[in-house]
């Protein structure tokens, strides 16, 4: 299935009735027919039952892995249970996503406990630093100049983000269908080196909770594996650990905007609706796919409503589906492959320029056409 097809980033003219308080507010009148809906059947009500089994099921999971661990001692097979916890790591993430959100709870206090416990005491992540770079991505989803999503990584989404790449970085475009995704395995490594360097640097609200939390998840973690294994296996479960986090990490994030719509500017040219709809890719429902992302399958309703429990993602599903088709739009939804072919797809062909030689030609070109 081919990806679908948009134009090109800062193309995209001011929607019809799109005006500047629905803009600032968030809150345009067609989403607002939407939001009526949505409030109608409830499906912005906190389910705290709901999110006590999810955090009971975590536990649990996480307590399989301790259990394995401390059974099969010094051996081998403790590969296994690296891969293992490194997947009891990533549905730790959907706990402290959801209460970074407010959909778990909406008390402040409860909601950070949540966050701060699963993200940088059980996954090595700020909690502070997420909570601050994901908000800024919820308000402008695949925006060159708004969403740090995009300014963050090495692959390029549009041509005019080369120039700024240097060294390795430019080979890793040039062949960034297929090492954007070789390269998940370092993922968790990042998220590590990011959460040091937001609490050096002062960008999270709770520097010492956070430090401390830190130091313990790493002191516990590294006391465990050389205690319990030999220095090389030790070693060899920490890498398998981190990789496998890393490429559940990606994997779960991969599908949700990219190869989707892109634009750059000053301002945002899309009303809330259309900014959340266009940009984002659902993954194809199922029992499994629901579990396996946490609800994020359901990107599109995800970020029109950031705060709606996991649990009624799927009715929203319905309901934003059957508006989307009323109003005439484009609404996108795959299967499970599809949606990594169509990543890996348009990787490909962002970066085809470089490959060719053509970056300056088409950058030449690009600012003719603006003009």
């Amino acid at each position: 299935m081919q990806r679908p097809q948009f134009p090109q980033a800062g193309t995209l003219a001011e929607p019809p009735g799109a005006s500047a308080a629905a803009q600032r507010t968030g809150a345009s009148a067609t989403f607002s027919e939407l939001l009526k809906r949505v409030k109608a059947e409830g499906l912005l009500d906190l389910d705290p039952r709901y999110y006590a089994g999810r955090l009971t099921l975590n536990t649990s999971l996480l307590l399989i892995g301790f259990v394995a661990f401390f059974a099969l001692g010094d051996s081998w097979w403790q590969l296994l249970t690296a891969v293992w916890m490194g997947l009891c790591g990533g549905q730790s993430a959907f706990m402290w996503h959801d209460a970074g959100h407010k959909a778990m709870f909406r008390n402040k206090k409860a909601a950070s406990a949540v966050g701060y416990f699963h993200a940088n005491l059980v996954n090595g992540v700020s909690f502070g630093w997420w909570v601050n770079h994901h908000n800024r991505h919820h308000s402008n989803p695949n925006h060159l100049d708004m969403d740090p999503d995009i300014g963050r990584r090495t692959a390029i989404f549009s041509l005019k983000q080369y120039p700024s790449r240097r060294g390795a970085q430019k080979f890793v475009v040039r062949y960034q269908s297929v090492l954007f995704f070789v390269l998940l395995v370092l993922e968790s490594l990042k998220m590590h080196k990011t959460a040091v360097l937001a609490i050096a640097q002062g960008r999270t609200k709770r520097p010492v909770l956070e430090s401390v939390l830190l130091l313990v998840r790493a002191a516990v973690y590294l006391t465990c594996v050389f205690t319990v294994l030999s220095p090389v296996l030790a070693v060899a479960f920490v890498l398998v650990q981190q990789a496998a986090l890393g490429v559940y990490f990606g994997l779960i994030f991969a599908p949700n905007h990219k190869g989707m719509e892109v634009r750059d500017g000053e301002q945002e040219t899309l009303d809330w609706l259309e900014r959340q709809v266009l940009t984002s890719r659902n993954i194809r429902p199922s029992r499994l796919i629901d579990f396996l992302y946490g609800g994020l399958n359901y990107q599109v309703e995800h970020h029109l409503f950031p705060a709606m429990p996991q649990k009624h993602l799927a009715r929203a599903r319905e309901l934003t589906r059957e508006y989307c088709a009323e109003r005439g739009v484009p609404y996108h939804e795959v299967g499970f492959w599809a949606s990594y072919r169509e990543v890996a797809s348009y990787l490909h062909e962002v970066s085809a320029p470089v490959r060719r030689g053509e970056v300056e030609e088409r950058l030449r070109r690009e600012v003719q056409e603006a003009a």
